[in-house]
């Protein structure tokens, strides 16, 4: 999908080799103005300040992928319309 986009991935990193922190998900909140949640066919956007991190994860504990900083929009989780607005 990102080569048809002509997007540019800056850093692409394993879910199971190199999982993301906390630490991660706060620093990539910090930098987001805009939050959406994936599941599925369904999203929702959240503000980012009021965001808990168990919202970014999944039924396991472990966060959804992909997620994708996009500008000043962070999205976590997959749905093929979020990501082609993207």
């Amino acid at each position: 999908m990102f080569d048809e986009t002509g997007a540019t991935i800056a850093e692409e990193r394993s879910a199971t080799k190199a999982p993301l922190t906390d630490d991660d998900a706060r620093a990539l909140l910090a930098d987001a103005e805009r939050v959406v949640i994936a599941r599925g066919r369904s999203r929702r956007e959240l503000d980012p300040e009021g965001t808990d991190l168990d919202a970014l994860k999944g039924p396991t504990g472990k966060y959804r992928a992909p997620i994708v900083m996009a500008g000043a929009t962070l999205l976590v989780g997959f749905n093929a319309e979020a990501l082609a607005e993207l």
